[in-house]
């Protein structure tokens, strides 16, 4: 039986063709993707933006009907509440936005907790309120502080460590790659204004993994072939290079897509935007590492001389004083 491939062995696409007419449009995505940030702002859920926080217990149920309290605490107007198992399997955390009105309120922010526990016990007279909090704009900022530093170390490191293995022109394109990446997913909720969330973060944390192994698979195959074929312009031999890992790519991205769609078409809210960034991911950072990784290393000048050991002047006296010089 012979095995189904999406990708012919005698693959050769020409990508390195229209590398300038793609750079101009992504680095025009990405500016786009800053002003649409700057402009409309991102939609900072409850983790970012501050808000109320009730904890509960439903001492008869096995299980807390997170559903039906999203619905139920969502109805109230204070737009979509986070639910979330907290703890054991019948304990839940649940977090609203504040009102403007009701930042720095505490009369105010205390109605909305009753309003909250009333329709609560309305459906499940057996719930025990075990805690009402306020999440200060404070503490939000400092989430949000943090989560920007975790996605700027990871991209640094990430770099680093591609320029240790390979060269710097090699970060700098991973580097690079990954601006993109991020840039286009942040200009998309601030596009259409998805909530941003902790879990968003998670998912462009994500993205970065996945987009960086893709490009880490495209340059190992680069610096293959730098040794293999030396004479080989640098155009053709990147071209090679992505042909030859084209197969690769294209499976994981179908595998990972497959998994992903019927999550983002049928799933609970709850996870849309997680989903929704991933699967923007998955587009992108396959993109990012054919057009944007790729050519930048004719641009950082990579030559057929990169990988090529550099003889010391030791070596070179040792090779005269045998001749071979």
């Amino acid at each position: 039986m012979r095995l189904l491939k999406l990708v012919p062995d005698d693959t050769n696409i020409k990508f390195l063709k229209w590398r300038m007419p793609f750079y101009v449009v992504s680095i025009l995505l990405i500016i786009a993707s800053w002003a649409v940030v700057f402009t409309n702002g991102l939609n900072f859920g409850v983790d970012f933006a501050g808000g109320q926080e009730i904890r509960a217990t439903f001492t008869q149920e096995a299980e807390a009907p997170v559903e039906e309290l999203r619905e139920r605490v969502g109805s109230l107007g204070y737009g979509d509440p986070v639910v979330q198992r907290f703890g054991a399997p019948n304990e839940v955390s649940i977090r609203v936005k504040l009102p403007e009105e009701a930042e720095g309120n505490p009369g105010a922010a205390e109605e909305i907790s009753r309003q909250i526990i009333a329709a609560i016990e309305a459906g499940h007279p057996d719930v025990r309120i075990d805690g009402v909090d306020t999440v200060s704009g404070k503490v939000s900022g400092e989430f949000l502080y943090t989560a920007q530093l975790a996605l700027l170390f990871a991209m640094i490191a990430i770099s680093l460590y591609i320029w240790v293995r390979f060269e710097w022109q090699f970060g700098v394109g991973a580097l690079f790659a990954l601006f993109h990446d991020v840039s286009l997913t942040l200009g998309m909720f601030a596009l259409f204004q998805l909530e941003f969330n902790l879990q968003i973060i998670a998912a462009i944390l994500a993205i970065i993994g996945y987009s960086l192994n893709d490009t880490i698979v495209v340059y190992d195959r680069i610096r293959e072939n730098l040794k293999k074929y030396r004479k080989m312009p640098i155009p053709e031999l990147l071209d090679l290079s992505v042909n030859e890992t084209l197969a690769r790519t294209v499976m994981t991205s179908l595998t990972l897509l497959v998994a992903l769609i019927p999550l983002l078409l049928f799933g609970p809210a709850s996870l849309f935007g997680l989903t929704a960034a991933i699967t923007l991911g998955i587009f992108v950072g396959t993109y990012s590492s054919v057009y944007m990784a790729a050519p930048i290393l004719i641009w950082l000048g990579v030559s057929s001389n990169s990988f090529v050991p550099q003889e010391s002047i030791t070596d070179i006296q040792e090779k005269k004083a045998r001749g071979e010089a």
